[in-house]
C-alpha cells in the first residue's frame, strides 16, 4: 500500500545498531519489492530470519489445463466445490494465465502444522463465508465476510478460522497489486473522487512476537511448486517494522459506488489494478436516474480482456439464473450482455442489492479441470430466444 506504517519498537535510524536489554542486536531486515525500487518494510527480528534447517518435500501445485484456448462463456457452480480440511489444499484453481490464477477454497480447518509463504505472487483473498484472523509475521488483522485481504508476496502467514463452514475467492497475482493510480494524487493519497480512503483500510495493529527456536516449517510456494522448509526459529519473531509493505483487509461494503444519470461502465467499479488485471466490486447502489434509463448494462464486446464475475450476494439484474458462489467466464472476443428479459426488467427500477467481485484479465485465462468439473456447459446459450 502507498502509505506509512509503524508497529512495535524501532529505532530511530535505518541501518544503524538496535540493541535488546541484555545487549545482543535485533536482526534488520529489508522486505522490499522490485529491487530496491518499490514498496518496502524494514523489521527487526529477535533472530536471523536467514536459519533453515532442513528442505523436504517438494511437489507441484501447477493448475491442470482443460481448455488452453477458450472463447466459450462458461458458468461455474462454485459452492460445488467440496470442503476440505487442510487450507492449502482446498485452493482450486479454476481459471489460469501467466499472469495470474482465480483460486476457490473452502478449508475446514485452520492452518496449524505449518505457516505459508507464496514468494512468486501477491494474494487477494475474499472472504466470502466465515470469520477468523489472518496472522503474519507483519502482525494480524480479523476477517469476516466481505473482507479482501491484500497478502503481499513473500508475507509469511497463516489463517485462523473460527468455524468450518468458509468459502473463499482468491486472486493470486504475478503481478503487484496496487490501488487504482487516477483515484491516488502523485505522493499516493487516495484522492476525493474515490470510492475509498485511508480510513477504510485495515492495517495490522497486534504484532505477535514469537522468541522461540525449534523446528517450524514453512511451505514455501515458487513456480507452481510447494517446497516444504525447516527453519530454525519462529517467523513470528518481529518486533517492530515500519514502511509500506504489508498486509492489509479493506472490507467491499465500505466501497463508496459511483452513479450517474445513464448507465456507469465498469470501470468504476474498480477496487484493485495490476498492470495485467483489474479487480473490481459491484455493491447495493442507486440506479441510473435519467427519466429514460435503462439501469441494465448495454451489450459489448470483450475484444481485449476476458472477464469474470464471482456473483457474493443479492439479486445480480443482468443475469438469470445466478445463484451465490457462481462464476461467469466471458472471454475476449465475442460479445456479451444482459440476458433475454433482463433489460426489461431492469426499466424503472430504482435500486439494486448485488454483491459481486469481478476480474478483468488483459490476456486470455485457461480453463482448468477444477474448473470442468463444476462447469454449466450450456450457458453460452443462455442468451437464444
Amino acid at each position: 500500500m502507498p502509505f506509512y506504517h509503524k508497529l512495535g519498537k524501532i529505532p530511530h535510524k535505518r541501518h544503524i545498531q538496535f540493541r535488546k536489554e541484555d545487549g545482543s542486536l535485533y536482526y534488520e531486515q529489508l522486505f522490499g519489492t522490485i529491487g530496491f525500487d518499490g514498496m518496502s518494510t524494514n523489521s527487526y527480528h529477535e533472530y536471523r530470519p536467514t536459519m533453515v534447517k532442513e528442505i523436504r518435500k517438494q511437489y507441484s501445485v501447477a493448475p491442470k489445463v482443460a481448455k488452453e484456448n477458450n472463447i466459450q462463456s462458461y458458468r461455474f457452480r462454485g459452492f460445488q466445490v467440496q470442503p476440505e480440511n487442510d487450507y492449502l489444499k482446498s485452493r482450486k484453481v479454476v481459471l489460469t494465465n501467466s499472469d495470474c490464477n482465480i483460486i476457490l477454497a473452502a478449508p475446514k480447518e485452520s492452518t496449524k502444522e505449518y505457516f505459508y509463504k507464496n514468494t512468486d505472487a501477491d494474494e487477494v483473498i475474499f472472504i466470502h463465508k466465515g470469520t477468523g484472523k489472518l496472522r503474519t509475521m507483519l502482525g494480524n488483522l480479523d476477517f469476516k465476510y466481505g473482507d479482501y485481504l491484500v497478502i503481499p508476496r513473500g508475507i509469511i502467514y497463516k489463517l485462523d478460522f473460527d468455524t468450518e463452514d468458509n468459502r473463499l475467492f482468491i486472486v493470486e497475482s504475478y503481478r503487484p497489486v496496487y490501488t487504482p493510480k487516477r483515484y491516488r494524487n502523485w505522493f499516493g493519497q487516495l484522492l476525493e473522487h474515490s470510492p475509498f480512503c485511508e480510513r477504510d483500510i485495515r492495517r495490522p495493529e497486534e504484532l505477535e512476537t514469537h522468541n522461540e527456536k525449534g523446528d517450524f516449517v514453512i511451505n514455501v510456494k515458487k513456480q507452481n511448486e510447494i517446497i516444504e522448509m525447516v527453519y530454525a526459529t519462529h517467523p513470528f519473531d518481529v518486533v517492530g517494522y515500519d514502511g509500506y509493505n504489508y498486509p492489509y483487509a479493506f472490507s467491499i461494503h465500505d466501497f463508496e459506488p459511483i452513479t450517474g444519470r445513464i448507465h456507469q461502465p465498469p470501470p468504476v467499479h474498480q477496487t484493485f489494478e495490476t498492470d495485467a488485471f483489474v479487480i473490481c466490486s459491484f455493491v447495493p447502489r442507486l440506479y441510473d436516474y435519467h427519466p429514460e434509463a435503462i439501469p441494465a448494462p448495454y451489450n459489448h464486446s470483450n475484444i481485449d480482456s476476458d472477464e469474470v464475475l464471482y456473483y457474493v450476494d443479492g439479486d445480480f439484474m443482468s443475469r438469470n439464473d445466478i445463484d451465490a458462489g457462481h462464476i461467469s467466464l466471458h472471454p475476449a472476443g465475442i460479445p456479451h450482455g444482459p440476458h433475454p428479459g433482463a433489460t426489461e426488467r431492469s426499466i424503472g427500477e430504482k435500486v439494486t442489492e448485488e454483491l459481486a467481485v469481478m476480474v478483468d484479465t488483459f490476456k486470455p485465462l485457461k480453463v482448468t479441470e477444477e474448473a470442468m468439473k463444476i462447469a454449466d456447459e450450456d450457458y453460452y446459450k443462455s442468451w437464444l430466444e
